[in-house]
């Protein structure tokens, strides 16, 4: 058992490295701090959130770290350059927790849950949101991918867990370029082609940002709490 510390801030997010013996922990004044546990020391730190970083996750191949803040800001930092890469703009409340996909090579989603009241799926590789998952209505407390199955699972303070299935969506990015240009039902372009024009793009991304989007669904709704619920997690197996 090994205790380390450090005059800090609260501690609201923590997160192994996968293969070193490092701990990445998300302090509640903004900075990302950077630890051997061996050797009980900050390696370093990073700071470039105004505010509390509840959520953090570490990439399980790529020198890459995720963190979601109070300022409404996901942020994907590369530890060897040691420095933000990027960040992806859209939860309009506190970001409770963020996670890179288990099969982050094949999928580099990032998954994340805020006080918005929604589940957000990123794309970290365009840098652009993939889908935002609607239904809770109280602050999404938590949201984790399954180890291995098209499955996601969130927890509320609406007193709900719910489990949704991505399948849809990972047939959409495995399909190539064609699925990805399928617009609405029926629709074709101007020289009769189906296809997604412009402005079907532009109007997808609208309804994807009101009303979310089909590629992901509710796959089960667990109630029965009396109180809100902080966290849920899948069994490995």
């Amino acid at each position: 058992l090994t205790k380390f510390e450090s005059k800090s801030a609260r501690v609201k997010g923590l997160a192994f490295h996968p293969v070193r013996p490092w701990i990445c922990a998300s302090l509640h004044n903004g900075v990302i701090q950077l630890w051997d546990y061996r050797v009980g020391t900050v390696i370093d730190r990073f700071e470039e959130h105004d505010g509390p970083v509840r959520g953090v996750d570490f990439h399980l191949h790529e020198p890459l770290i995720v963190t979601g803040g109070d300022d409404y800001k996901i942020k994907v930092w590369d530890y060897k350059l040691r420095r933000c890469l990027f960040t992806l703009l859209g939860h309009l409340d506190y970001i409770r927790t963020v996670q890179f996909h288990p099969n982050a090579t094949q999928f580099p989603w990032i998954l994340s849950a805020s006080d918005d009241q929604t589940l957000r799926l990123w794309d970290f590789q365009k840098r652009s949101c993939l889908s935002v998952l609607t239904g809770h209505n109280h602050y999404v407390m938590c949201a984790a991918f399954h180890p291995s199955e098209d499955l996601i699972v969130s927890a509320s303070l609406d007193q709900t867990v719910r489990v949704w299935d991505t399948t849809g969506l990972r047939k959409k990015q495995l399909g190539g370029p064609a699925a990805a240009d399928q617009g609405y039902p029926g629709m074709t372009d101007s020289n009769g082609n189906r296809g997604q024009s412009a402005a079907a793009a532009t109007a997808l991304n609208v309804q994807a940002e009101l009303f979310g989007t089909n590629d992901v669904v509710v796959k089960y709704v667990l109630e029965g709490h009396d109180r809100g619920v902080n966290w849920a997690a899948f069994h490995p197996t």
